[in-house]
Formats: structure tokens, sequence, C-alpha cells
């Protein structure tokens, strides 16, 4: 089921891209033709070498500020004619000039980083935590963004070393996690046993 709604969003995104491109049997260019392919490539997970030219425009747009950035990534997204289509088109585009490049697994474990200590000011250690933030869950559940194997997935608890994975390696990483928390408990355990 899944596999079926993943073609028919790619087949709607495609349809809407191919309305957008034909004016007078004339294709996009410039900006324009780069971000209605912004907008597909980023709405998913797996994307082709053709994908290249537009993501690495849609990336390159960095200014001082974060909120700086995410706007003019907007307004480039926006120079889609199909854009402003609909008002899922319109959440689409505002989701990935808020989401895309900041909800992968690596930059959640970076992002999501926060030193705890023993509440008399020594450092204990760093936590990942196990929240999406709102732009990504706005982004990630999109209703016409598929991710598929890609998406982030939180394995372990925070306090206990957990961290993001993508969702085709969880298995193998909780594998590994149970595992080196399982040899913690064991050493804790033994070291008491000893005391």
């Amino acid at each position: 089921m899944r596999k079926i709604k993943t073609i028919l969003i790619a087949t709607v995104l495609l349809g809407i891209y191919a309305i957008s491109a034909s004016a007078d049997d004339n294709f996009l260019t410039g900006d324009s033709k780069l971000a209605c392919e912004a907008t597909m490539c980023l709405s998913t997970g797996t994307r082709p070498n053709e994908c290249q030219p537009s993501i690495q425009k849609f990336f390159s747009i960095k200014m001082k500020k974060p909120g700086d950035t995410i706007k003019e990534r907007l307004k480039f997204l926006k120079k889609c004619p199909s854009s402003n289509d609909s008002s899922e088109m319109q959440a689409l585009v505002v989701a990935i000039a808020n989401g895309a490049g900041q909800c992968d697994a690596a930059s959640l474990n970076s992002e999501l980083q926060q030193t705890f200590d023993d509440g008399n000011g020594g450092y204990l250690g760093i936590i990942i935590g196990n929240q999406l933030p709102g732009y990504c869950n706005i982004y990630l559940n999109n209703q016409y963004v598929q991710f598929g194997d890609s998406m982030p997935k939180y394995v372990g608890l925070p306090e206990r070393g957990g961290l993001w994975v993508n969702a085709s390696d969880y298995d193998l990483m909780l594998a590994a996690y149970n595992a080196r928390v399982a040899q913690e408990d064991a050493a804790k355990a033994s070291a008491q046993n000893n005391n």
C-alpha cells in the first residue's frame, strides 16, 4: 500500500511539473525549472543524479541568519508555477524550505545534542534528544513527501546513548544498542557485587 501511495505521489508531482513546464509548448528554464525540480527531488529520500543541479541551487542559498535562509529558500521554491496550485502544494514548499537538509539522521544527531551534568556543575556527557523538531514533523509527515528507508528513526533512550538512524539501518542499530546497554548493565552489576 505504501509503495502504491509513493508511486501516486510521484505521478502527481511529475504531472504538476509537466503542466507547469508547458506553456505554449515551451519548457521552463532557469530558476523556475530548478525550483520545480527541487520541489520534486526534495520530496523523496531517493534522488536521481538529475536532481543534483536543483538541489545544489537550493542548498547554495545561505544567509547569515537561519530564518533568512529559510525565507530565501522559500522564495526560490515559489518560483515554480505549481507551488501555489493548491493549499497542499503551498504546505509542501513551506515544509521543504523549513526541513530539507535538517531532518536526516546525521543532522538530527547534531542538532539535538544536549550537554548534561550531575546537578553540581560536573560534566557527565552529551545526550541526543528523541523528539523531532516541529519543522521536521511537518516536513517528514507531509502527504507529498516520501522518504521510505531514509526516514529517520530513534534508537534507544536519550540517557543511555540513543541516537537517530535511517530506517534502513534501524534493526542493525537497535541490536547493537541493546548489546551495548546489556554489556554496560552487566559491568555495573558486576562492579556492585564486587563492592
